[in-house]
């Protein structure tokens, strides 16, 4: 019998591999006449809309799975030391280790234990309990699961701030070919029940301040990249389709972790963590930019250069747009720009109306010049290399770099896309 110490080291491992709310662990151990103790043991940070920094509790309630997918280690055929925590074990955990400072939240997910429905009545008494019998106004991120009954759904829901339904592979054909026991279908199903629950929250909250909350922080999302053959545009479709369809708040990208030797799988030695990344900064292309994915891609291209990132792609793709003047273009058009991020657009857009812009001036705004001299003018001055021929610009942004990847601070929002940002995360 596992005492709660060594289920928790089991079961918050296993919850690494679970990326629809980022982290970062610790395992920093406290020292003689020291203060605290960043545990590595389930302690996750991520960060909300306004910027804060949360500590949240993340974990597994089991990785003891009546499914055999084949990209995932808790499958039932994979030889593992194996876990549960019961409820009033979760519930603990999570009220000392808050009491203690240690954690501002709780992200819970799960393997399916039993069924769907089985595993989500443990999720609702969890969850109700932590609010009605412990009042827990911490942050909850619950993992819904596909197959559950909307009523139990709909009675986790108004107990959690945020619920994500993991679609993993984007396409049908994938799901046959390694989840061959999940449908599509019903993973799509509770992301339209929670959407319409939204929505139906919103609409009471008019009428009825007391109406109850129904997942306010929002659902997401997370898509393993590199388990399957599909493109870079695939799952960029799907990701918009996502947010214009099912009102998510975020699609979260995970790079294929090969946890097995199945001959279904690619044979890789690393995760392909660069297409992770860019497919990251596409996203943001489409959340904050005004970018289609049948901007960034198509049939013809389906999938990202590594060497350049997507908004830098698609300039040199369409240089009869540029050079553009920084002093006369509009703000959709800045936005385009590469290096040229929402800030650094609405500071040139701000400052303009008082005097012209220089080039100096573009560096005190944010303006990654690096990028931007070779598509714009300023004043009618040229910055970049004395030609437009994307070939020769590409080279030059390139340059020595083997990669060509800048990465900026998650906060620094001035890049944008193009800055390489990959764990500005909100939960």
């Amino acid at each position: 019998m596992l005492d709660t110490i060594s289920k928790l080291k089991i079961l918050s491992d296993a919850a690494k591999y679970d990326v629809s709310c980022s982290s970062s662990g610790s395992s920093r151990a406290n020292r003689n006449g020291g203060l605290g103790n960043a545990s590595e043991a389930g302690i996750c940070h991520s960060w909300t809309d306004d910027g804060r920094c949360i500590s949240l509790l993340k974990i597994l309630m089991s990785n003891s799975c009546i499914y055999d997918c084949a990209y995932c280690v808790s499958r039932t055929s994979n030889d593992l030391p194996r876990a549960t925590f019961t409820p009033d074990e979760i519930i603990d955990i999570t009220i000392n280790f808050y009491k203690r400072n240690y954690i501002e939240g709780l992200f819970l997910s799960s393997a399916v234990v039993k069924s769907p429905n089985h595993t989500m009545e443990r999720f609702l008494e969890i969850v109700s309990r932590l609010r009605e019998e412990e009042n827990f106004n911490g942050y909850i991120h619950l993992k819904a699961i596909p197959g559950a009954d909307r009523e139990i759904l709909d009675k986790v829901a108004v107990h959690v701030d945020r619920l994500s339904v993991n679609i993993e592979l984007p396409t049908d054909e994938g799901l046959k070919l390694l989840a061959p026991q999940k449908k599509k279908e019903d993973i799509l199903l509770p992301m339209t029940q929670i959407n319409q629950g939204i929505t139906r929250y919103q609409e009471e909250r008019k009428v009825f301040r007391s109406a109850p909350r129904y997942v306010p922080a929002g659902q997401t999302t997370q898509l393993i990249v590199g388990a399957t053959r599909d493109s870079d545009y695939r799952i960029l479709n799907l990701s918009e389709n996502l947010y214009q369809g099912y009102g998510l708040k975020r699609v979260y990208y995970s790079a294929f972790v090969p946890v097995s030797t199945n001959p279904l799988l690619p044979q890789i030695k690393t995760p392909p963590l660069l297409r992770e990344n860019r497919l990251y900064q596409a996203d943001w292309l489409l959340r904050f930019y005004g970018f289609q994915a049948g901007e960034l891609l198509s049939e013809a291209k389906p999938n990202f250069d590594l060497l350049l990132d997507p908004k830098c792609d698609w300039a040199l793709r369409n240089m009869q747009i540029f050079p553009l003047e920084i002093n006369r273009a509009e703000y959709e058009l800045l936005l385009k720009v590469p290096g040229i991020g929402v800030k650094s657009a609405r500071r040139i857009i701000s400052s303009r109306r008082f005097a012209k812009i220089g080039y100096d001036d573009l560096k005190k705004m944010g303006v990654a010049l690096k990028r931007a001299k070779h598509f714009i003018t300023i004043d009618g001055r040229h910055y970049g290399i004395s030609s437009m021929d994307d070939m020769k610009i590409r080279s030059a942004i390139i340059g020595g770099s083997s990669l060509g990847v800048e990465q900026l601070s998650i906060f620094d929002i001035s890049g944008g896309a193009d800055s390489g940002i990959k764990t500005g995360i909100s939960v």
